[in-house]
């Protein structure tokens, strides 16, 4: 038996070993890469570059917090362990100093490193591959323009084989194809820029778009919602309008909230509110237009049912007890809210969609708007991870699925347990 389990080992290893090599052979044909490193770029290049910096969000993965901005360190966490962002200043011995815009083309475009070494996926080239090299040209030489930090990169805390480029050779030839954005004929100019920023730059995919076991994009169900990994926050659905599809809203209260972060509908929290913050708010008027366009567009898909458990009438009159001695002096008796203050709940999706994870994990962390130019000083909702118990939380969520109207399942105090684990990552 052993004999056996060894042999299939070296056969698995043998195997990975070669598609790695073919992997790396195959280098050369993908791009050849030009070493010559350009004359000083115009300042229109530049900002047209540091425009496309804030489109990709680029600052919020390669900056720790505190840190020197772009000279990477942050730590990406996956459920294959931790991966550090690079450093992007153009530092000669630890950052993009030693690479011309075909190295840095080729990083976007194939997902390879300078020297051809396969990039792990935390750095989104699946989505970066859409990316016109036009628009990588000016990335880079935004970067170029940056003062150099001298900011070695750190080795990712991955155990084997996903820290193996034969790993990542065999989860590339499964999950990626360098692909070239062409734009639809049939399209409105605007609907093809939209598509070309949240498919690129913005890569929205990244977070909406459900993965599998190994981490790979679900191509069959674009865009419908994922639970993000690690971090325990459900990015929803943009293709269902009981999600975070915006397919019944005006154009210019769905451009409002990428600009503003929050309109009479909805008030982005989480995750979201660092896109908010650091990238949409900072976006053109047309380009914010073309990607609601797209969004607007995409086919309303249904997002996965969840099992919903028969609620408990002991469980649901303890949380309307909770509500009315933590939360109806914001949010009113009846859900109502205050306008421009405080989100009514009362038919609000964060609290009705299936999955609560969102709504769990704003009673326990508090619900903070980003700080933007249309709403400069948002109204924030304090944590209560310190003054709830678990089944308390469990019981004013439950009470608030259900309240008003509402026919959300509710939640058990095992959800919060699970939840109180990710918020301590």
């Amino acid at each position: 038996m052993k004999r056996a389990l060894h042999g299939l080992l070296v056969l698995v290893s043998v195997t990975l070993g070669l598609v790695a090599w073919v992997a790396w052979l195959n280098v050369r044909a993908e791009l050849p890469v030009d070493e010559v490193m350009p004359p000083p770029a115009s300042a229109q290049l530049v900002a047209q570059g540091a425009y496309l910096a804030k489109v990709g969000n680029c600052m919020a993965c390669h900056t720790v917090q505190g840190g020197q901005p772009y000279a990477g360190g942050r730590g990406i966490e996956t459920p294959f362990g931790v991966v550090y962002s690079s450093n992007l200043t153009p530092d000669e011995a630890t950052g993009l100093g030693r690479w011309s815009p075909s190295h840095f083309w080729r990083a976007l475009h194939h997902g390879r490193s300078r020297d051809g070494r396969l990039l792990y996926p935390a750095f989104p080239y699946t989505e970066y591959t859409r990316v016109s090299r036009a628009d990588s040209d000016a990335l880079y030489a935004y970067l170029r323009s940056l003062a150099p930090v001298a900011q070695s990169n750190r080795e990712p805390d991955l155990g084997w084989p996903y820290r193996s480029q034969a790993a990542l050779a065999v989860w590339r030839a499964l999950y990626f194809k360098p692909l070239d954005w062409e734009a639809q004929p049939a399209r409105s100019a605007a609907w093809n820029r939209g598509a070309y920023l949240v498919q690129g730059l913005g890569h929205c995919a990244a977070c909406h778009t459900p993965r599998d076991a190994l981490g790979g994009l679900d191509a069959a169900r674009p865009l419908q919602g994922q639970m993000l990994p690690v971090q325990r926050w459900y990015a929803p659905s943009l293709t269902d309008p009981a999600e975070a599809g915006v397919m019944g809203w005006s154009a210019e209260e769905a451009v409002r909230l990428l600009r503003a972060g929050v309109n009479q509908h909805a008030v982005v929290t989480g995750p979201m509110a660092e896109v908010v913050f650091r990238s949409t708010q900072h976006l053109s008027d047309p380009d914010l237009v073309a990607m609601v366009t797209y969004l607007q567009a995409l086919p309303v898909q249904p997002a996965e049912p969840v099992a919903v458990l028969p609620s408990v009438p002991v469980q649901i009159k303890r949380g309307a007890q909770l509500y009315g001695q933590h939360c109806a002096a914001c949010h009113g008796e009846q859900g109502e809210g205050v306008s421009g203050a405080y989100p009514a709940l009362a038919g609000n999706r964060a609290v009705t969609m299936g999955q609560p994870s969102n709504l769990i994990r704003m009673v326990l962390q508090g619900g903070y708007a980003p700080a933007t130019e249309g709403n400069p000083r948002p109204h924030g909702m304090p944590p209560f991870r310190h003054q709830l118990a678990d089944d308390e939380v469990a019981a004013v969520v439950s009470y608030l699925r259900s309240a008003w109207g509402h026919q959300a399942g509710p939640v058990s105090t095992l959800d919060l347990v699970r939840d109180r684990g990710a918020e301590s990552r």
